[in-house]
C-alpha cells in the first residue's frame, strides 16, 4: 500500500467535517501526486499536537518561516508508510521527544490552509500525541522556540486553527 492509498483510507474513516473531508478526497483523487510538496495544486501534510494531560499543557513551537506558535508538523516524506508515521515522525523531529504516543483513534481534525505560491494549500491531517512523564523537549532547526504552554494560555499565542485543533484534543482525553 501507498502513501497515498493510506491517506485515502484514513481519509474516508474520519468522522465529522464532512465535506472538508470529501475536498481532501477529492484532491486526492484529482491528483495523484497529492501528497507530496512537489505538487502545486497544494499537497496533503501531517501534523501532532504535543500534551502533557496531567500538567494540562500542550508544547507549540515557534515556526522559523511563519513565526508563530504552531503544533509540530511538515511535508510527508518517502520514508512515511503512513499518515500517522509522517505525523510521529514529524512531532518527534521537531519537538526532540523520542517517545511520544499517538492518541489513539486516528486524525484528531483536518485544517486546510492556503500557502504561499507556488503550492498553493496545505492538506493538514491533525493527530494528538501524549508525552511521557519528565519528557524534555529539544528544539529543531525548523523552529525559533519551542515552549510548553497551559491549555488556557494557547488561545493568547496561537491562532484559531491551534485552538480548534486543541480543543478537538481535549475533548478525545
Amino acid at each position: 500500500m501507498t502513501l497515498h492509498d493510506d491517506a485515502v483510507l484514513v481519509l474516508k474513516g474520519t468522522e465529522g467535517q464532512d465535506a472538508l473531508r470529501d475536498a481532501y478526497l477529492d484532491h486526492l483523487r484529482a491528483h495523484p501526486d497529492g501528497m507530496w510538496k512537489a505538487c502545486t495544486a497544494g499537497h496533503v501534510t501531517a501534523s501532532a499536537l504535543v500534551v502533557d494531560p496531567e500538567r494540562g499543557r500542550v508544547l507549540l513551537t515557534l515556526h522559523r518561516k511563519l513565526r508563530m506558535w504552531l503544533q509540530m508538523g511538515g511535508h510527508c516524506e518517502a520514508e512515511d508508510l503512513t499518515l500517522e508515521a509522517a505525523a510521529l515522525r514529524e512531532a518527534t523531529e521537531e519537538s526532540g521527544i523520542a517517545d511520544l504516543k499517538l492518541l489513539p483513534g486516528g486524525p484528531v481534525r483536518l485544517d486546510r490552509h492556503p500557502i504561499p505560491s507556488p503550492c498553493n494549500w496545505h492538506f493538514d491531517v491533525q493527530y494528538a500525541a501524549v508525552a511521557g512523564p519528565g519528557a524534555v523537549q529539544e528544539i529543531s532547526d525548523e523552529s525559533l522556540d519551542l515552549r510548553w504552554f497551559a491549555y488556557d494560555e494557547v488561545a493568547d499565542v496561537a491562532d484559531e486553527s491551534v485552538v480548534r485543533l486543541l480543543d478537538a484534543t481535549r475533548a478525545r482525553l
